[in-house]
């Protein structure tokens, strides 16, 4: 009887990239290797075994970044300096190293995939704990601003999405033949789509033939009501496609709004990169996953929330690659949007075009691969 390689990935829910960096490598993994692998995803901070506290983080996430963002950047820069980041790594051992033994006692598997830097330092215990040696993949999952926690010697591999990131891994300790460029896996779909935005705009009941916005929001988006408010009364030739992204407050307000301009209003969807690949341009918060999925539909990106120190590495690589803007508040927004539509629309093409440069669709499936030589090839 032939075995099968058993992939555990690991992820936390603090923030929607993770768990869908998660997802799309799962995916993938799935696609290539079919009945040979056997894939599985666990939040260990999840576990019984974990403190009680930690269970509750996610929600406590959300609410601190949205309500003290000049606290949350603070505590996030203190954070990655080497004392503080030690002394994190030590209660993070602490915390969840028994939910770690239980999870890889239960699951057994051949490799272990990280897309979420907690969990490595309880890692690293665990392996020199058992003189035990599993091969532990880890994914990155901001393109530019990096916790010092992601550079870890337990790593057999370190995957980072750019040159900048790759740099600081080497900054950090890391040896060379142990880093590698690949980008940051988005869902397959992106890579796979061959319809055209006029075919999916009509399969999702959208005009076809005009300048269409796709916002994305979050319970972390704070100006994502006041930007949409401002475009809605602009007069603009502009179609509004809104997906609140399982906010439940901003959702119901954006469904009793008057729109003065076509607009579709979503709460949270599963067809993300159908619409993605059925807009012209993007309006999101700098979040890696979202930016990564839009580079790799080759879409300008414009940013209107970014939360500062986590965040502000992705939305300086945008605006200096070419791929988007910043706008700091509604009516630089609304600016964009103005200069996106004029001169037959040159400006937005512009972005499109250096977007679909450094966008990298196929990630998940080059990582995918890399995840399955380390399997094969073990400690």
């Amino acid at each position: 009887m032939e075995l099968k390689t058993r992939i555990l990935i690991l992820v936390a829910d603090l923030g929607f990239g993770h768990r869908a960096a998660a997802r799309a490598v799962g995916a993938a993994i799935q696609e290539k290797y079919g009945e040979d692998a056997i894939v599985e995803t666990a939040n260990p901070m999840s576990s019984e075994l974990a403190p009680s506290f930690l269970r509750d983080t996610p929600d406590d996430y959300d609410r601190f970044v949205r309500e003290l963002p000049e606290l949350y950047q603070l505590t996030y820069q203190v954070s990655g300096t080497a004392m503080v980041s030690s002394i994190y790594e030590s209660a993070f051992v602490l915390m969840l190293l028994p939910a770690m033994i239980a999870e890889i006692d239960r699951f057994k598997p051949d490799v272990i995939v990280v897309t979420q830097e907690n969990f490595l330092a309880p890692l690293n215990a665990l392996m020199a704990l058992r003189s035990q040696r599993i091969p532990i993949i880890t994914i990155i999952t901001d393109l530019t601003s990096l916790h010092r926690m992601w550079f870890s010697e337990v790593s057999t591999l370190t995957i980072v999405p750019t040159q900048i990131a790759y740099d600081l891994a080497l900054l950090n300790g890391l040896q060379k033949q142990k880093v590698k460029i690949v980008g940051i896996p988005v869902n397959t779909a992106l890579a796979n789509e061959e319809r055209s935005p006029a075919e999916l705009r009509a399969l999702l009941g959208w005009q076809p033939d005009i300048t269409t916005l796709l916002f994305v929001g979050s319970k972390r988006t704070r100006q994502f009501p006041d930007v949409l408010r401002a475009l809605n009364h602009s007069g603009l030739p502009i179609q509004l496609c809104i997906v609140a992204g399982g906010d439940e407050e901003t959702y119901p307000l954006l469904k009793a709004t008057e729109w003065h301009v076509p607009a579709h209003v979503y709460n949270f969807v599963e067809n993300m990169p159908m619409m993605l690949h059925a807009a012209d341009a993007i309006v999101c918060k700098a979040g890696g996953l979202i930016v990564s999925e839009a580079l790799a539909c080759g879409l300008p990106i414009l940013l209107t929330d970014v939360i500062e120190g986590q965040e502000t590495g992705n939305a300086d690589f945008v605006v200096q690659n070419g791929a988007g803007i910043r706008a700091n508040d509604p009516v630089e927004a609304l600016e964009t949007v103005y200069h996106w539509l004029a001169d037959d629309r040159q400006r937005l093409l512009d972005h499109a075009k250096h977007s679909r440069k450094i966008g990298r669709p196929r990630a998940a499936y080059e990582i995918a691969n890399l995840i399955w030589k380390a399997a094969q090839q073990g400690a």
